[in-house]
């Protein structure tokens, strides 16, 4: 419990007045496509206008429509040469929600417009209902040949603070129209995930003096002990194979970063201070990492199987929070009295900013790497941010959720 303090306020960052903002360098408009909406009368009316925000919000945030936000009724089975919309697409849809839910689409494009595609969704449960339109966006992003969006269907994890030595991790939607407690009781940390197919995921169980780290199958419940220490414990990042873990462990009181594979762990580095959060990048053959050597947090690099530590970021006085995908590498920066995210790359050729104003924290890359995910937190409470890096686009959604401890996407 003393690192886990020494470490919170090592990384504190004070909540930010001014008005938070994104540097955006949006995609012009004719090279986006156009894309018309509109909600069959037979819908169940009580959730029309949310289905629409989330539609809206997914072909935004694609980074390759220009969405039309007055979305209009009419019948489900409309007559292609009836269709009056001058946009490229034109989206029917049909929502039902009972006990589950189920979303019917149609797509049209061109003038005159043509039918593309028909397809049905459902879920047995209404409170997953919101992944029906993240699919069909990504199924319609597909069929209008774009690149893939298939981040859009992943699952966010993240642990938040409910009370003393008390923890809940949660599963969520992107836009955290779905939120669901999986893990309760005691103070459950740091969850990652093990794979990219998001089936399992790894996280830090402190009781007292012991502290485990479990696997945990979001499926089926069962949970399979890795490892337990003392001091600390934390899984900052998974290989690609899924075969090694990067941890944060202090068994003597320092907290080093130690490499688990095959049921072993080896030291990586080797400090008198804090080394903590590290993740592989280059394939992982580089070890990116947070320390305090100069005086105060900031990110460093070394290769993975031994070699000399250098200083990777040479901006700003106290960068707390990393991740990386492949050679890309971002991270939280304070700045005043807010944090902002900058993005580079492991040979620190290119450095620019992200955000401009507030407190911008916790980014972490999707999968494929092409979107950012971040929290924004102010006095008016937490919203979480996605920057889409390809498309040049953003999105902000309110979180619902405050006192986060960790987040993984």
């Amino acid at each position: 419990m003393r690192i886990l303090f020494l470490l919170s306020i090592l990384f504190a960052v004070i909540i930010a007045k001014e008005p938070d903002a994104v540097i955006n360098a949006e995609k012009s408009v004719d090279s986006r496509a156009t894309i018309s909406i509109i909600a069959s009368n037979d819908s169940t009316k009580k959730y029309i206008k949310r289905v629409n925000k989330i539609f809206i919000s997914d072909f935004k945030v694609s980074g390759h429509f220009l969405v039309d936000e007055n979305v209009t009724t009419g019948s489900y089975n409309v007559i292609a040469d009836s269709l009056k919309s001058k946009s490229q697409y034109t989206l029917v849809y049909k929502y039902i929600a009972g006990g589950g839910a189920s979303l019917d689409i149609k797509l049209f494009k061109g003038h005159p417009k043509k039918l593309i595609l028909h397809k049905n969704y459902s879920v047995s449960l209404l409170e997953k209902s919101p992944f029906l339109m993240h699919k069909a966006v990504s199924d319609i992003n597909d069929i209008a040949k774009f690149p893939s969006i298939d981040w859009i269907n992943k699952f966010v994890l993240l642990s938040r603070y409910i009370g003393p030595k008390e923890t809940e991790i949660m599963l969520a939607d992107y836009s955290f129209n779905y939120k669901k407690v999986i893990l309760k009781g005691g103070l459950n940390l740091f969850p990652k995930w093990a794979d990219k197919n998001q089936k399992e995921f790894y996280y830090s169980n402190y009781q007292g003096d012991n502290l485990t780290l479990y696997k945990l199958n979001i499926y089926t419940g069962k949970r399979k002990k890795i490892i337990t220490t003392h001091g600390m414990l934390a899984c900052s990042d998974v290989s690609k194979d899924g075969t090694k873990l990067l941890l944060t462990m202090a068994p003597n009181n320092q907290p080093d970063i130690y490499l688990y594979q095959n049921g072993q762990t080896t030291k990586v580095t080797n400090y008198s201070g804090i080394d903590v959060s590290g993740h592989f990048a280059d394939n992982d053959k580089t070890l990116v990492f947070i320390s305090n050597r100069l005086g105060s947090p900031n990110i460093f690099k070394k290769p993975i199987n031994g070699g000399a530590v250098s200083q990777l970021v040479f901006h700003g006085k106290n960068n707390s929070s990393v991740d990386t995908f492949n050679n890309m590498v971002v991270y939280s920066s304070k700045e005043g009295r807010g944090a902002n995210i900058y993005i580079t790359d492991t040979s620190n050729s290119q450095t620019r900013p992200l955000t401009s104003g507030g407190v911008n924290l916790f980014p972490r890359f999707s999968s494929d790497g092409k979107v950012l995910l971040y929290i924004k937190r102010s006095y008016s409470g937490n919203s979480i941010g996605f920057i889409n890096l390809s498309a040049n686009r953003s999105e902000i959604f309110k979180l619902g959720v405050d006192r986060i401890q960790a987040i993984d996407w």
